[in-house]
């Protein structure tokens, strides 16, 4: 296994396995539906429509990683308020979106989100195949790719993704980091804002308000409100490598 601690790791190929969700007794049943419920009346655009979870992540061998996957809901994940009862790792996909100028786009969640005024790169949890299908890593790469068009309006295209680091979190949350081409600065900024207009203009709130563009783990100081724990460590990577 994997260290359970925020940090980075260096993959190029993932090998997929899909597992059983663990059985949960009546008690916690009960106790995440109340959670869950009470999060819905205090929030009601959240939805409890299909995701992945992580089962088990640990080393295949060089620069390849072994992660067992599991079908839920999001209403698995309120197994986080309940003592004593262990949810999954979510597992997300989010896109590392560099300009020609050597810097990393950062992105912050509106306010309407379950994560309001949160620093990230843009992405989104992991959608399961249809039943009985499997888990590729083309259709990940794919959904890598659909979050940036749609967050960002950039249309990279899952081909011009390639797998750059996996992350763990504090949580035990498991990322899978793409990085795509670099950008011209002026073409991602309007990009990004023809994106907002579009949302604005079907009136809708856009699940991102603002961008930044920053070189450095040193520059993320400087923009206000909480951070992913991966954010600092996938920034200080990229930062490294240019």
């Amino acid at each position: 296994m994997l260290p359970p601690v925020v940090g980075v790791f260096d993959v190029e190929r993932l090998q997929l396995t899909e597992a059983e969700e663990p059985r949960l007794s009546s008690s916690d049943q009960a106790a995440r539906d109340r959670v869950w419920e009470k999060a819905v009346q205090a929030n009601p655009a959240l939805f409890d429509g299909p995701v992945v979870a992580c089962a088990e992540l640990q080393h295949a061998g060089p620069r390849v990683l072994s992660l067992s996957w599991v079908r839920v809901t999001y209403r698995h994940y309120a197994l986080r308020r309940v003592p004593g009862a262990t949810a999954l790792p979510s597992l997300f996909v989010n896109v590392v979106q560099p300009t020609d100028g050597g810097r990393v786009l950062v992105a912050r969640m509106s306010s309407s989100t379950a994560a309001p005024g949160r620093w990230q790169l843009p992405g989104g949890s992991v959608e399961p195949p249809q039943d009985g299908e499997r888990l590729e890593e083309a259709a990940l790469a794919g959904q890598a790719a659909r979050e940036l068009a749609e967050e960002l309006g950039l249309d990279a295209g899952a081909e011009a993704l390639r797998l750059w680091a996996v992350t763990r979190g504090e949580n035990g949350s498991v990322g899978l980091t793409y990085l795509a081409p670099a950008l011209a600065e002026p073409a991602v900024r309007a990009a990004f804002a023809d994106a907002v207009a579009a949302e604005r203009a079907q009136g809708r709130e856009p699940e991102l308000d603002d961008i930044a563009l920053v070189s450095s783990p040193q520059e993320l100081g400087g923009l206000a409100g909480p951070h992913a724990d991966y954010l600092e460590p996938i920034v200080r990577r990229f930062a490294d490598e240019v």
